[in-house]
This record gives C-alpha cells, structure tokens and sequence, in this order.
C-alpha cells in the first residue's frame, strides 16, 4: 500500500491544532479545513466579510493543493461550511470567481455547503477539499 506523506505548505497558514495542512497517499490529496488566516502572521483577516474571508480561505487551500502538486483541475470535491445562512449569496459569488478562473478544464468540483458553527467567532467560511492526482 501506498504511503501516506504530510503536505506542508509555508504559504498557508501552519496548523493550530494536531493536524495536517494536508496529507496525500497515492493519487489522493485531503486538504483540512482552512480559514481566512494569513500565513505569514497567523491573524484571522477580513472580520465580518465573508466575501473576502472566501477568497483568502480559498488562497490558503491552493497553497496547500500546490504542495502537494495538485491543482484546481485536479479537485473533486470541496466541501464550505458557513456560520450565516445569509452570507451564502456573497460566499457563492466569490468562490465562483476564484474556482473558475483556476479550473482550465472547465469542469468545476463538486461541493457541499454546510451551515454550522465554526471554533473562532471571526471566522464565517472554512473549506476543505479532495484532490486526485492525474496519474
């Protein structure tokens, strides 16, 4: 079987809990769940602009997709978890912008949003999302 290796990445923010930015075995990529934090102070950014927050969140799981050698072409699937049922139109509209401008093969990921309650008060989105290397 295949190993599993630990995907770092310096241009997203490190860990601040007992995870992974990222681990890959075989085709496969897992991001974890990222945030609107700025990697080189670790400051949460953007407070009560979702929008905003999307983008930098989005930046962050780049960061760590491109580690691991893997672009938005390669994701299947990612996953947006929302503290307000009423931030979705402006979430939708900045995550529409940054996944397409990134994804050449037109095909978009797959996704699921999830409203629900995140660990920091200032953070309204975090994403996670699934990669599967062309082989």
């Amino acid at each position: 079987m295949t190993e599993r290796t630990r995907i770092a990445a310096a241009d997203a923010p490190a860990p601040a809990h007992t995870f992974s930015q990222g681990v890959k075995r075989g085709p496969f990529v897992q991001v974890s769940g990222q945030g609107p934090v700025d990697p080189a102070t670790n400051a949460y950014l953007h407070e009560g602009d979702v929008a905003a927050q999307t983008t930098r969140t989005l930046q962050n799981v780049e960061a760590i997709l491109t580690a691991a050698g893997a672009t938005f072409d390669d994701v299947m699937m990612l996953r947006v978890y929302l503290t307000k049922r009423d931030d979705f139109a402006a979430m939708n509209d900045a995550y529409g912008a940054f996944v397409a401008s990134r994804v050449e093969s037109g095909v978009l990921p797959a996704r699921t949003t999830v409203f629900t309650g995140l660990p920091r008060e200032e953070m309204l989105v975090e994403i996670d999302a699934l990669a599967v290397l062309a082989s």
